[in-house]
C-alpha cells in the first residue's frame, strides 16, 4: 500500500499543474477587426426601427459574417478590447468594453469595404476603445462571448 501512496500523490501533482495552466491561461477570446459607423442606426436586422433595444451606453455593433449566425447573433453580448493598429499608440491600453448585437452588417448601410470585418462598432464603442487620433477605421480586436 505504501508504493501507491506516491504514486496516487504523482497524479494529484499532475492534476494540479494542469487545472492551474488552464486557469491562468492569458486569453479565452477570439481575435478579429472592427471597423465604426454612425448615425443612423435605424433601422436594424434585428430589431427594425425598434430603439429600446439599443444599450444604454452606446456600446452596441453590427455582426459580420463570422459571428451572425444566421440572426441568432442578435442581442448576443460581447466583451471588446483593441489590440492593435497600423498606427502605433491606436489602442486605449487596458480599456475592455460590453457590447451589444443589434445589426447585420451584410447588408446597406454598410460599406463594401466593411463586410470583412468582423463586427462594426458604434461610433461611441469604437472611440472608447481606440484613441481618436488613429488614422485608420479599422483595428484589430480581441472579443469573448
Amino acid at each position: 500500500m505504501n508504493r501507491s501512496q506516491p504514486q496516487l500523490q504523482w497524479l494529484f501533482l499532475k492534476l494540479f499543474l494542469v487545472s492551474l495552466f488552464l486557469h491562468f491561461h492569458t486569453s479565452y477570446g477570439d481575435v478579429g477587426t472592427a471597423a465604426q459607423y454612425s448615425s443612423p442606426y435605424l433601422p436594424t436586422a434585428c430589431y427594425g426601427g425598434d430603439a429600446s433595444n439599443f444599450p444604454s451606453g452606446n456600446f452596441f455593433a453590427a455582426a459580420g459574417d463570422g459571428i451572425w449566425d444566421n440572426g441568432a447573433a442578435c442581442g448576443r453580448q460581447y466583451f471588446v478590447r483593441c489590440i492593435s493598429d497600423s498606427t502605433p499608440d491606436a489602442c486605449n491600453q487596458n480599456q475592455t468594453i460590453l457590447i451589444t448585437i443589434v445589426d447585420y452588417m451584410g447588408q446597406p448601410p454598410f460599406a463594401h469595404s466593411t463586410y470583412n470585418t468582423t463586427m462594426v462598432l458604434s461610433n461611441t464603442a469604437f472611440g472608447t476603445i481606440a484613441n481618436s487620433s488613429t488614422a485608420s477605421s479599422y483595428i484589430n480586436i480581441e472579443f469573448e462571448r
